[in-house]
């Protein structure tokens, strides 16, 4: 696959728009970001690493001097850097949404909110923000585009253990946080007619979040995965495309073989029945009420 041509056949122009996107600093942020500054587009960073976002901020100006880029402190782990965060973004003018940010293989804590902080990183956060920022996009027709990823099919949500913090094996964590992401917010958007939403994955890529193997095992897989799977260039296409195409409702883009490989294409969500699906978007609304009255 081509990634100019896709971008050349699939994209539009963004010269006036502004997407606010968390987790630019890892590999798949950084592809999206480049890949949203070649169409014109303006960029507000969110990250937790102030070193990194400034790296990232100068190489990403001396690349593409003639678009904005702006920086927004913010770790999903900390309420008080997420609501700062949101009143930070209802000063600024941006019409695009991007939850790119995810943590998987990470040492376990449970947050100020009282919840495991894989679930908190994945899904709290991203889902109090999209819900705070609703009245700002409205007003500009505006989009959210959240990061799904395959490992939701891991594991089935527990109505007993909500975050999962009595679960060990990190694929299963990550895989329920993205769970309530995914279907969290096609509940949320399933009537919503001033905001679109787009769920997009990028299968399996070559990024930080791969890189969570003991060193080892690390050192001899790491080459073979940068052959198999796809780099974070083309991963990203998937994300990019969410861009410009909003998901119908329980619908996902991801690359078309196998979830895994090739161009993004759009998917029916069947990984949830319908009494799951409801009890997520009962315990996300509940979660979002209660972290709003504090």
């Amino acid at each position: 696959m081509n990634v100019n041509k896709w971008l050349k056949q699939n994209a539009k122009d963004l010269t006036g728009h502004t997407v606010a996107i968390t987790g630019a600093t890892g590999g798949l942020g950084g592809a999206i970001c480049r890949h949203l500054l070649s169409l014109g587009a303006n960029l507000i960073l969110l990250d937790r690493n102030k070193q990194k976002s400034d790296a990232l901020k100068a190489a990403l100006s001396q690349e593409y001097p003639i678009s904005t880029i702006d920086q927004i402190p913010l770790d999903l782990s900390n309420m008080a850097s997420v609501r700062a965060a949101c009143a930070a973004l209802q000063t600024r003018e941006f019409d695009v949404l991007i939850h790119n940010a995810g943590a998987y293989s990470i040492p376990r804590r449970i947050c100020d909110t009282g919840y495991d902080n894989v679930f908190q990183i994945n899904f709290v956060s991203p889902y109090y923000m999209t819900c705070a920022l609703l009245p700002k996009l409205r007003a500009c027709g505006g989009r959210v585009v959240a990061v799904g990823s395959i490992a939701h099919n891991y594991s089935v949500t527990d109505a007993a253990d909500v975050d999962f913090h009595t679960r060990k094996r990190a694929s299963l964590v990550y895989g329920n946080a993205k769970r309530y992401l995914m279907y969290g917010l096609h509940e949320l958007f399933k009537h919503e007619t001033g905001v679109s939403l787009a769920i997009a994955h990028p299968g399996i890529t070559f990024t930080n979040i791969t890189s969570h193997y003991p060193p080892l095992i690390f050192a001899v897989i790491k080459h073979p995965m940068k052959v198999i799977f796809m780099k974070p260039k083309k991963a990203a296409l998937s994300i990019v495309k969410g861009v410009f195409e909003a998901s119908d409702y329980r619908t996902w883009i991801g690359p078309r073989l196998f979830d895994v490989w090739g161009r993004p294409s759009v998917k029916r969500l069947r990984t949830a029945k319908d009494e799951e699906i409801a009890r997520i978007d009962s315990v996300a609304r509940e979660i979002y009420a209660q972290l709003s009255e504090q």
